[in-house]
């Protein structure tokens, strides 16, 4: 029987645990690093409190929400300019809304799925409208969590994508996010930031790689196939990337952290390369997302690749469950990436 990606790989199901540790409840919350990988505590928390030395104008808020989005760091050093908000996120748009009026720079925190669902409105006609500098910083996007779809905004760049004058940002690591912080301060305009919140992966620092805003950056190269990549994507097709050397197999990576507006230059020149699969990889539904940013791209552009694929969450609402084993399930791990390049190739 033809297997889809999304489901669940044959080695999962049934048959001995072999050396597998045994899953437990918490890592429904786990963190995105491998046993051995380096991370980094909190870098958003850190990097903002240390920013808001020299930023008077940085205020951070929350909605009941600070210790699951980092923004306990900031707190700590600034309670004077920290505003705890409740369980109410369109208060939290609003008040931000106000302050930027004001002159402040709020950096809102929450989770993406508040933000996105819950908070559309307020976001749109509050900030958006009147290009506030505004940042949303948001925890657990896509498939971060496994406590299923009321913590899963597996559609949450669908959303905003269509929402004018909002930057889109999908940072990969934590070296990453230490970087988007001074840039987004530096930027004009209201962003919707996706956040990886915690230990924090520590890969780009390996490449050389410089954050810059709106600009996407070709990691490695290959001539066999491309992933173009957002958020922790970017981290497991480096890791696909280099197990598929192993099958002869030379795939390149092109991280794109600034999902709107895209990098249009970048992505045209390494998807007209003669002979590349391409393939985008992204932490997110399939519907709206970079996926289909970059499909529309290369048709407008008259841009024919040999293929072109998508590995994404599909559209459906997702199980919950431990991280691992759904990422596994869902295609987003870097050993079912692998095995997904193996086959169209």
């Amino acid at each position: 029987m033809r297997r889809s990606k999304y489901v669940r790989p044959a080695h999962l199901d049934g048959g001995p645990a072999g050396d597998r540790p045994r899953l437990t409840t918490s890592a429904m919350i786990a963190s995105l690093a491998g046993p051995d990988q380096r991370t980094r505590p909190a870098p958003f928390g850190h990097a903002l409190a240390a920013l808001a030395e020299t930023r008077p104008e940085i205020v951070g808020l929350t909605a009941d929400l600070g210790k699951y989005t980092d923004m306990h760091i900031f707190a700590q050093k600034h309670p004077d300019r920290f505003y705890q908000m409740g369980m109410a996120e369109q208060l939290l748009m609003a008040a931000s809304a106000g302050l930027a009026r004001e002159g402040f720079m709020p950096w809102a925190s929450t989770y993406a799925v508040f933000a996105s669902r819950r908070a559309y409105d307020f976001i749109c006609m509050a900030i958006a409208e009147e290009k506030l500098n505004v940042r949303i910083v948001c925890a657990l996007p896509g498939l971060t969590t496994g406590y299923g779809p009321s913590h899963q905004a597996t559609e949450d760049i669908a959303i905003f994508r269509g929402m004018p004058n909002l930057t889109i940002i999908d940072p990969c690591d934590a070296h990453e996010i230490e970087q988007i912080v001074p840039a987004l301060a530096d930027h004009r305009g209201p962003v919707y930031m996706r956040l990886l919140r915690g230990n924090v992966p520590l890969v780009l620092d390996e490449y050389g790689y410089r954050f810059e805003l709106g600009k996407a950056a070709l990691l490695r190269d290959g001539a066999d196939a491309l992933i173009i990549s957002s958020g922790f994507m970017t981290m497991r097709a480096l890791e696909a990337a280099e197990a598929l050397r192993e099958d002869r197999v030379e795939v390149g990576v092109l991280h794109v952290p600034t999902v709107k507006p895209l990098d249009e230059a970048a992505i045209r020149r390494e998807a007209a390369r003669t002979g590349r699969m391409v393939i985008v990889a992204e932490n997110h539904t399939v519907m709206g997302g970079l996926g289909e940013a970059v499909a529309g791209l290369l048709m407008r552009s008259d841009i024919r690749p040999p293929a072109f694929r998508q590995i994404a969450l599909p559209d459906e609402f997702l199980d919950a469950g431990a991280l691992p084993t759904l990422h596994d399930r869902y295609g987003l791990s870097a050993s079912a990436i692998r095995a997904a390049v193996r086959s169209w190739l």
